[in-house]
């Protein structure tokens, strides 16, 4: 299995000479075990020209993920026509340049890619099902949002029932790295799609992977979140832990940074969660579904996942306790009160 990648070339200010030597060095010996490694290759590889999608599609462009998507695109310059549920999130997006749409197959018919970012799999098929009529070939229709291999699968089904093409692109990143156009597309589907979408996909991401058949983004994204909601819950457990036993947490978040544990998840969560203080970047109800999903598709494949289950069990307390439209660290309230 060969998973495709292309990276942003990022220069970082406060980055040595040194320590670049060392972060190349140690992509060399990556890439050397790589090819050691039979089972999967990740490389760059350099997308092959294609005609860039003049006029792109932006449904759901009111929510926290595809109104910062839908500007970056605008700022790029490219033509964009929306559709929200709720037309007056939109306002935003509208007074930046893009056209709003009556209805998700409105959308898909005036433009070239559309790309699609909600928030369950129950309405990513409802809005599939909406789109669905205005899709024809030579269309492209690419669904970022976080739902599982089946409902992407069944997605996929109606859009090419139409002629047109289907590329999921689940996207790793929140509310900050969408407004920078820093985050990482996890694709997979028609590989002609992915090539055509390599404008606008560079536009609002750092990164993005080709990863094959439709159903492989889909359970990469899942993978991710659940080690993501896995490490949220371990850290929130060691900020409660280090209160109830008279240490400094702002102490643990420096002790922390300096060492092999380091994450700038931690960095960026860990001073609001001290104080209490929740604002959402990535929703916690949208955090458990996730980890919902990838327990479900570790059932169907006999895979334990004790740790993901215990972690599971804290944002669902979390949600009984009114935190589902927090921030996805307000898991610290669910720790607090065990």
């Amino acid at each position: 299995t060969f998973a495709r990648m292309y990276a942003k070339s990022v220069v970082c200010p406060h980055t040595s000479s040194s320590s670049s030597l060392v972060n190349t060095r140690r992509r060399l010996n990556s890439s050397e075990r790589a090819r050691r490694t039979p089972r999967t290759r990740t490389h760059v590889v350099a997308m092959s020209a294609a005609p860039s999608p003049k006029t792109v599609g932006l449904i759901g462009a009111g929510g926290i993920m595809g109104k910062p998507m839908a500007l970056n695109l605008l700022k790029a310059g490219h033509t964009v026509n929306v559709w929200n549920r709720t037309q007056s999130a939109a306002d935003e997006v509208v007074a930046a340049g893009a056209t709003f749409m009556s209805s998700p197959a409105e959308v898909c018919a005036a433009s070239d890619v559309t790309f699609v970012m909600v928030t369950t799999p129950e309405v990513a098929l409802s809005v599939a099902e909406q789109a669905a009529p205005g899709l024809s070939t030579g269309k492209g229709y690419v669904d970022v949002s976080t739902v599982d291999a089946g409902t992407s699968n069944k997605i996929a089904e109606l859009v090419r029932a139409r002629g047109a093409e289907f590329l999921e692109a689940p996207v790793s990143g929140s509310k900050k790295p969408a407004e920078d156009g820093a985050l990482i597309f996890l694709c997979a589907g028609d590989e002609g799609l992915y090539t055509k979408c390599k404008e606008p996909l560079e536009t609002m991401g750092k990164a993005h992977f080709f990863l094959g058949n439709v159903g492989q983004g889909a359970k990469m994204k899942l993978v991710v979140n659940m080690v993501m909601g896995s490490m949220m819950g371990a850290f929130a457990e060691g900020l409660a832990l280090s209160e109830k036993s008279d240490l400094d947490p702002e102490t643990l978040l420096q002790v922390i940074s300096l060492g092999a544990i380091a994450t700038p998840m931690y960095a960026m969560k860990g001073p609001g969660m001290i104080k209490g203080n929740f604002p959402p970047a990535f929703p916690l109800k949208h955090q458990q579904k996730d980890m919902r999903l990838a327990l479900a598709l570790a059932d169907e494949l006999a895979q334990e996942m004790p740790v993901a289950a215990a972690a599971n069990e804290l944002y669902k307390r979390a949600r009984r306790d009114g935190c589902d439209d927090e921030d996805f660290s307000a898991v610290m309230k669910a720790v607090k009160k065990m």
